[in-house]
Formats: structure tokens, C-alpha cells, sequence
């Protein structure tokens, strides 16, 4: 088995993830757009919008300023010309990703997630789904309550006792949409608007069946794309695999040739590249990564790849945050060189840095340089005025000034 360095491994990782290629010279294209999707496959969504949507974000951290309305467009809406490119569905978390890879997801090679706890909420009202359904069928793309609306309509024409809580209904919605049966239409002020899913994935593409060991082998295998090398576990949480069905898929693209065990420097596990994978002499260039990055969202790989202890902090009383709310570490040259907790006040028109810190050993003046320039790049893509530095961190004073 080869052995490779750390430093190769982490060379590795960042080239699969895009890191390795030149931003755009000219405004990004839906051809950007694509080739950042064929490196990380997915953009994983979530509701916390205090700095920027956590799918927007990855692409900027790779492709520089883009015109946002790029995702919007290949995700929530199609026409003839421009047909829809991404699907929503849970795979390492709910995510955005190619709607090719959905018989991938839908396979039974991906165990169902805390919807199935749904179950016995929606059994308790017969016939709630069916008739979500029939809502979605003559109204969608629609949100869950115009749904429980119109269910609460039909129950008044019912009489006494044919309407429930509306929670129930939101429960039969998701149950829905994580078994595959609903999926965003479009969404209106990030809420999802439902819709069936045979509208929304064409039929080609729906009606292709995929057994539950292709499946998983195919996701292991935009997994390992993805990461470049990388441990058992590793490639088994990018789409939240079980582990026997991720290691019965490893062992067989092992056997396929696909995937190559190595043994990395460091590392107690054995890892596996991909054989598509390259290993640039250097990485260079900068970029601020959001707590959802794919890069850094696995905190365990984050800390043996690049030494680099990241906790998100939200939930932490804010007494007892370390780095603070929403923190982005920074990218520099291959490495993760400093972090930033960041808000963007819209109301006065600003990003703030509310906190910087560096990390150990790095050249401050320079990585406040550098930060400097990428955050005011970022200001300027949301529409803000400028940056303002806070107090907090030891970057703080270097960054004040860098930013001027």
C-alpha cells in the first residue's frame, strides 16, 4: 500500500474540490456553475441567512462574485431551454444536487432520515396524505400552509370533526419529501413551495431504477470525486451512508479499480483515492468557507487534514462562544490561516467582522491582507458598502487596518 504525506493528502482534497482552478476571468456562467457541481457534487442547504445562504456560499468561495440568480435557476425553475440542473433532496444533509444523481438517492442504498419518525403522526389521520397529494396536484408548486388552508376549506364543507392540527399537516409534507414523493418546486423567500415529484424530475430520469448496491456504489463514488482521498467514514457521511452498505460499496470500487487504498501520513485508518484524483504540487489563492462548506462541514477530517479545530457555535450560549455565531474559516495558500464570525447588516449596509482570529505560527500582516481583500470582494458581491471590524480576536487590529 503507498504511503503519501499529509501535506499531498491535503493537496488532494482541495484539487477535488475545485481549489486548484483559476476563478473565472469574466462573470461566472451556468458552464461555472457545473464544473463547481462536478467537483462537489452537492450544496447542502440550511436556514441560517445572518452572513449568506449557506448554498450560495460555495460557490463564491470557489468561483469568486456570481450572479446568485445562477443556482436560483438551475434549481427552481425550468424551461425548455434552460431545463433545471439540481433537485432538492436529503442526502448528506437537505441539499441541492444534479438531478441525474436522484435514482441514485431514491435506490435504498441511503437509509430513510428522521421523516420515518413522522410515520406514526400521519397514521393517525387516514387518508392526510392522500389528500396533501390531491392539494399538491391541482395547486403546487404551494407551501405547506396555503396546503393546510385549502385542507381546512374541505374540512368545513366535511362538518365537526374532519380537521386536525395543522402541525400534522407540515409533519405529511416532510414525511412526503423525504420519501421521495414531493419535492421543491420552487421556493418563495427560501420557504419551499411543494410540488409533485414527477413534475419536478423528468421521466427519463425517474423512471430509471437503480438497485440498492449500484446505488451506493455510485455514491461512494461522487463521494471519493468529491474528496480525493479520503477514509472509510469519511466517504460513507458526504451522503450519510450505513456503514455496511458504504463498506461493501468501497470494497467493490476498490476491486473495480475505481478506488485506491493509501496510507496517509497521520492518519489511523486506511484511506482511499480516487483514480481520477490529482495532486497539484501547490494550491494557491484565497477564500472564506462557510460553517457548510463541503470541504470543512466533517469537523474530524477538517481537524486531520489541515490541524484545524472547527466547532460551529450556534447553539452555544453566546457567554460561552469561543469564535463566535456564524464563523468562517479562511483559506489561504493550502491552508487554514485564520477565522472570521461575520454578519451582513443590510440595514446599514455593511458586512461586520465581529471577530478575527489567526491561527498559530501564521503571518498576520499578510493573512490580514488577504482577508482584507476577499472580504471586501464579498461585501461588494452582496450589495453591502464596505467592511467593519469589531474587537474581538487578535487578527482584529491587522484586519482593522488592512480594510481600510
Amino acid at each position: 500500500m503507498q504511503t503519501i504525506s499529509l501535506s499531498a493528502a491535503r493537496r488532494t482534497a482541495l484539487a477535488a474540490q475545485g481549489f486548484a482552478d483559476p476563478r473565472p476571468s469574466a462573470d461566472p456562467t451556468r458552464r461555472h456553475l457545473a464544473k463547481v457541481l462536478s467537483r462537489v457534487q452537492l450544496l447542502q442547504l440550511d436556514s441560517v441567512n445572518v452572513a449568506v445562504r449557506a448554498h450560495y456560499m460555495p460557490l463564491f468561495s470557489r468561483l469568486g462574485a456570481y450572479d446568485p440568480a445562477l443556482v436560483d435557476d438551475a434549481a427552481w425553475s425550468h424551461r425548455a431551454r434552460r431545463p433545471r440542473l439540481l433537485v432538492e433532496s436529503w442526502a448528506h444533509e437537505a441539499s441541492l444536487l444534479p438531478v441525474e444523481d436522484w435514482p441514485l438517492l431514491r435506490s435504498g442504498a441511503k437509509r430513510d432520515g428522521w421523516w420515518r419518525n413522522y410515520t406514526r403522526v400521519v397514521d393517525t389521520v387516514p387518508g392526510l396524505l392522500d389528500d396533501v397529494l390531491a392539494v399538491v396536484k391541482e395547486h403546487g408548486p404551494i407551501g405547506a400552509g396555503a396546503i393546510e388552508k385549502a385542507l381546512e376549506s374541505e374540512a368545513v364543507r366535511r362538518g365537526p370533526g374532519a380537521w386536525w392540527e395543522r402541525s400534522v399537516v407540515k409533519k405529511a409534507c416532510e414525511y412526503l419529501f423525504g420519501v421521495g414523493q414531493l419535492s421543491t418546486g420552487t421556493r418563495r423567500s427560501f420557504e419551499r413551495l411543494y410540488d409533485l415529484t414527477e413534475r419536478v424530475v423528468p421521466p427519463e430520469v425517474l423512471s430509471r431504477k437503480v438497485s440498492a448496491e449500484e446505488g451506493a456504489r455510485g455514491l461512494i463514488d461522487r463521494s471519493a470525486r468529491a474528496l480525493g482521498v479520503a477514509t472509510e467514514t469519511d466517504l460513507r457521511d458526504y451522503y450519510r451512508l450505513g456503514p455496511a452498505v458504504s463498506r461493501q460499496a468501497v470494497q467493490e470500487l476498490v476491486e473495480e479499480g475505481v478506488l485506491e487504498p493509501v496510507q496517509v501520513d497521520d492518519w489511523r485508518a486506511v484511506a482511499y483515492r480516487h483514480a481520477e484524483a490529482r495532486t497539484p504540487r501547490a494550491v494557491s489563492g484565497r477564500a472564506l468557507l462557510c460553517p457548510f462548506d463541503p470541504l470543512i462541514w466533517e469537523r474530524a477530517r477538517t481537524e486531520r487534514l489541515f490541524g484545524f479545530r472547527y466547532r460551529i457555535e450556534i447553539y452555544v450560549p453566546e457567554a460561552k462562544r469561543v469564535h463566535g455565531y456564524y464563523v468562517f474559516p479562511f483559506l489561504l495558500d493550502g491552508a487554514l490561516s485564520a477565522r472570521v464570525d461575520l454578519k451582513s447588516d443590510r440595514a446599514a449596509g455593511v458586512l461586520r467582522v465581529q471577530g478575527a482570529f489567526a491561527e498559530p505560527g501564521v503571518d498576520q500582516p499578510r493573512v490580514a491582507a488577504e482577508l482584507a481583500g476577499e472580504l471586501r470582494t464579498m461585501a461588494e458581491w452582496q450589495g453591502l458598502g464596505g467592511v467593519v471590524v469589531g474587537e474581538r480576536g487578535d487578527l482584529a487590529r491587522a484586519l482593522r487596518r488592512a480594510v481600510r
